[in-house]
């Protein structure tokens, strides 16, 4: 994840608590909220809707600037979070998937390395007249050359 220049960040922070104040005065207007129509609290509260829309629109127009340096955040912490969850927690399971894939794929790579030299060794016996360019193989594949059964004219 790319760092967040510090004014990107303050300009997002400040869209999002207008934001909230707008929904803090919604809330207010709709526990105030009188029935009459002609009462000034049902144009108070068009007002507050109004002004969270421009706010959400200018949340949307900010993070969708390109040159906006914000974070990327993944929909499944999203989704994580939406249910309930805390974030620490995906963070750790995901580290530990990380840690298992890892792990199986260091064994994968010594099962296969084992087996190039076996094959190698093998390959040698069987087809000395190979030697040279089996050499250059396990050479450029992370293989040991030295561990190659000795030449026959070399014994």
């Amino acid at each position: 994840m790319a760092p967040v220049s510090q004014a990107d960040h303050s300009v997002v922070e400040g869209q999002l608590k207008d934001v909230i104040q707008d929904l803090f005065q919604i809330m207010v207007q709709v526990n105030n909220y009188d029935i009459v129509p002609s009462h000034p609290s049902n144009f108070v509260l068009q007002n507050s809707i109004k002004s969270l829309h421009g706010s959400l629109q200018k949340v949307h127009r900010t993070a969708n600037h390109p040159t906006a340096n914000l974070p990327h955040i993944p929909p499944e912490l999203i989704q994580y979070v939406d249910n309930g969850r805390n974030p620490d927690i995906y963070t750790r399971e995901f580290v530990e998937l990380g840690r298992k894939g890892n792990q199986l794929m260091k064994g994968k790579k010594e099962a296969f390395g084992s087996f190039r030299d076996v094959l190698a060794g093998e390959m040698c016996n069987v087809f000395p007249e190979l030697r040279d360019d089996v050499e250059k193989v396990v050479e450029r594949t992370g293989g040991d050359v030295e561990k190659l059964p000795v030449k026959k004219e070399e014994r």
